[in-house]
């Protein structure tokens, strides 16, 4: 397994990550695992749209609409 060392890391970042660390029940190190693994790590699968649209408004329920009969087509222009 590979190594990796981080040099300049800046004091206020390394102080969240120890207390994200420790709100989690671990190390540093793990927790900077985890992160990396969480953000680089396999892409997920593309999403479909239309799908994610449906799952959030299907517990709205839905609406009825009337629908306007419809008329018949003019008659296109001559150009004669």
């Amino acid at each position: 397994m590979a190594s990796i060392t981080t040099r300049n890391l800046d004091e206020a970042l390394k102080r969240r990550l120890r207390i994200r660390a420790a709100e989690h029940g671990r190390s540093m190190e793990e927790e900077a695992r985890d992160i990396l693994r969480k953000e680089v790590g396999e892409p997920a699968p593309p999403t479909n749209i239309a799908a994610a649209i449906r799952a959030r408004v299907a517990p709205l329920g839905g609406v009825e609409l009337e629908l306007r009969p419809r008329e018949p087509m003019r008659e296109p222009p001559r150009f004669a």
